[in-house]
């Protein structure tokens, strides 16, 4: 019997809304909006969440990163040799203090350019271990990561990403080729996927080039080669030529990564270790990423993002809100006489109180349905269109629809208890 009683009251809801179709669309129009940017906001941020967190744990959540930074008073001229950063002294005090962690990935860079068949190109050398590919998950797309073996002979093999492979050998499979590094060989034993390319130093005769030179010119393509083999053939000193001149700089190691033996301990070692490396250094030349830190920072910077986009796009379904509460009022007045009638019929105030209720529930129901569509169909625009990530979230989709029907009863209620409060007799004199 309560079913039945249920059914009649929203058939009869629904014949009153599409009665005025027009009027109920614009209405539904601010849940609809609502609904719709809260999804869409929230899937764009946490897209753009996530990929920052996957940048992150890519580093490792329990490694720490030890840097060579070049400190700002340390010059550049060229009468002098400018000596900063980490050492190979820091790696073995490191191993020697701290035996429960792993030195993992120890490495140099060099700003060298790369030539194969009269093209040059600028290079960035990095100089590592054979265990980098798995430390720092490389995405090997042909042949193989130089090993243990080629570190031991000192190799000259090099693995270069994509990019690289791309502007030196457009026509031709690398696997095999020699690259010049330098003045020196390298023969290319494996692609991997491109890596953060940073902008080159440009140069006067870069002006003569075409806008195709230039544009390839401004990167700057890495290139992997064995760290034993980098000190064999170039050794400590880093010449750089910038601008006709030639400066000196001497850095044994640019990186160290360190691996804790769990995530309880990285603060604790990595504020350990920056003091011990401190103690070793006259002048500030060093730095140190904790990935879980940064992680915990994108954590806290997610939830702070979702509350302000979903405070923004909540504005809406409250504006959505104030609509139907609009409109049920200006409802009520128009029938006052029908209110009339069902009460004169016997219809209880709990009856009409229903009624309008039901009204203004269907309005957010249905508005909150267009509005989940135009929530999910956005993110998949912007993902078409702009590339970016977007995840659409199921609690989302949950949170901005209950909020919707939460609204369409807050709002609702006023009208259905003032439509409720009539006197029959008055609403039947109404005109």
């Amino acid at each position: 019997m309560l079913f039945f009683k249920l059914k009649r009251i929203i058939k009869l809801g629904f014949s009153s809304l599409v009665e005025h179709k027009l009027r109920s669309l614009l209405t539904a129009l601010g849940i609809i909006f609502g609904v719709g940017s809260v999804i869409a906001m929230l899937a764009i941020g946490e897209g753009a969440s996530h990929e920052a967190r996957e940048q992150i744990r890519s580093l490792g959540s329990s490694n720490i990163i030890i840097r060579s930074v070049k400190p700002t008073d340390a010059g550049g001229e060229v009468s002098r040799m400018v000596t900063y950063g980490l050492t190979y002294e820091d790696a073995r005090r490191i191993h020697e203090l701290y035996p429960q962690v792993s030195i993992q990935v120890p490495a140099r860079e060099l700003q060298m350019n790369l030539r194969h068949n009269g093209v040059t190109v600028p290079g960035r050398a990095i100089c590592t271990v054979g265990w980098a590919a798995d430390s720092t998950n490389f995405k090997i797309i042909d042949g193989r990561f130089f090993d243990e073996h080629d570190m031991a002979r000192e190799e000259r093999v090099a693995v270069i990403t994509r990019a690289g492979a791309n502007r030196l050998f457009p026509l031709e499979h690398p696997i095999g080729k020699q690259v010049y590094i330098d003045k020196f060989a390298f023969s290319i034993v494996g692609i991997v996927e491109n890596s953060t390319r940073r902008p080159a130093a440009s140069s006067k005769s870069a002006k003569s080039s075409s806008t195709a030179e230039q544009a390839a010119n401004r990167e700057i393509y890495d290139i992997y080669i064995p760290l034993t083999t980098a000190r064999h053939t170039f050794g400590n000193v880093i010449r750089i030529r910038e601008s006709g001149s030639t400066r000196l700089e001497l850095v044994e190691l640019h990186q160290l990564t360190v691996t804790a033996p769990g995530e309880a301990e990285v603060l604790t070692l990595a504020n350990s270790i920056r003091e011990t490396i401190r103690q070793a250094h006259k002048k500030p030349d060093f730095e140190i990423t904790v990935p879980l830190e940064l992680l915990k920072q994108a954590e806290q910077t997610k939830r702070i993002f979702n509350i302000v986009l979903g405070s923004i796009a909540a504005i809406s379904l409250l504006v959505g809100g104030i609509g139907i509460m609009n409109i049920m009022l200006a409802s009520v007045t128009e029938r006052t006489r029908e209110i009339g009638i069902r009460r004169a019929r016997g219809a209880r105030r709990t009856d009409i109180v229903v009624q309008f209720l039901t009204e203004a529930l269907l309005l957010s129901f249905v508005g909150g349905l267009i509005g989940i569509a135009m929530g999910i169909g956005v993110p998949k625009v912007v993902t078409h269109f702009a590339g970016l990530i977007t995840i659409v979230q199921a609690e989302a989709i949950i949170l901005a629809f209950s909020i919707s029907l939460l609204i369409g009863i807050v709002f609702g209620i006023y009208p259905a208890i003032r439509a409720a409060a009539l006197s029959p007799i008055d609403a039947l004199r109404h005109e």
